[in-house]
């Protein structure tokens, strides 16, 4: 077992949520290795205090199962699937849960009880895919992004993270497009425009994550098509924006 591993059970101990299995792997990796008890402490204590915080709740049934489903949309560690009569000879594996989805739990839990509204929990599990895309592209080591001027005087910056392989689009003051119309997102790659998807506009504002692997060197690029986007897979139109990533 290596640090990172025993960080993540040691986040699950804090919150008595590990398999017993995954209880004595803990237990034995504590012994084994004492210089680490500090992550182990600093966790228990993290939780306590949160604990003392907050009076016992009970979270809406909606927003829990809100959450719980989010929980089991994340990557989890793999789980061994054990025959019944081998039970004696190999123990089940349990979930592992990471640090980030264990603090998720805890923290939406602990938000209900000090009466932070169902309202503001309900704006943090339902956040916009965009949105969710965005901050995760910010927050990679190779993060770039690069802004270009509207003709209408509003601005677009694209985000992108070759990591990650995403970008996402912020535009601010973008002209609304007809009903019979939409923005379509485009890789460029060299001559070849890749679809990455439609996006609206409201009330000048829009942020769209676009679709598909980004590759090194794509120019980002908007077009305006007809209203689900264009019918050849090709741009009919001029770009409106063109934002080089290279």
């Amino acid at each position: 077992m290596n640090e990172n591993e025993f960080a993540e059970l040691a986040a699950g101990a804090a919150f008595d949520a590990l398999s017993p299995h995954d209880e004595k792997r803990f237990r034995e990796a504590l012994v084994a290795h004492p210089e680490w008890g500090g992550i182990a402490e600093a966790d228990a204590e993290a939780a306590a205090s949160l604990a003392e915080a907050a009076p016992a709740s009970t979270p809406p049934d909606h927003i829990r199962a809100s959450l719980l489903a989010q929980i089991a949309d994340t990557p989890q560690g793999a789980v061994s699937v054990v025959n019944p009569t081998e039970t004696a000879e190999k123990p089940q594996l349990g979930r592992r849960w990471s640090r980030s989805m264990l603090a998720l739990a805890a923290c939406l839990a602990l938000l209900v009880g000090v009466g932070i509204g169902a309202v503001a929990i309900n704006g943090l599990l339902n956040r916009p895919a965009a949105v969710v895309a965005l901050e995760q592209i910010r927050s990679a080591d190779d993060a770039e992004h690069a802004s270009v001027e509207l003709e209408s005087g509003g601005t677009a910056t694209a985000y992108w993270s070759a990591s990650l392989g995403s970008a996402v689009l912020v535009t601010d003051g973008i002209e609304s497009t007809s009903n019979d119309e939409t923005y379509e997102l485009w890789f460029v790659r060299g001559e070849k425009p890749v679809s990455a998807g439609v996006f609206a506009v409201e009330s000048g504002d829009a942020t769209a994550a676009l679709q598909g692997e980004m590759h090194a060197g794509d120019v980002i690029a908007v077009t305006v098509e007809p209203a689900g986007g264009s019918p050849t897979g090709q741009p009919t139109s001029d770009p409106v924006i063109v934002i080089p990533t290279a």
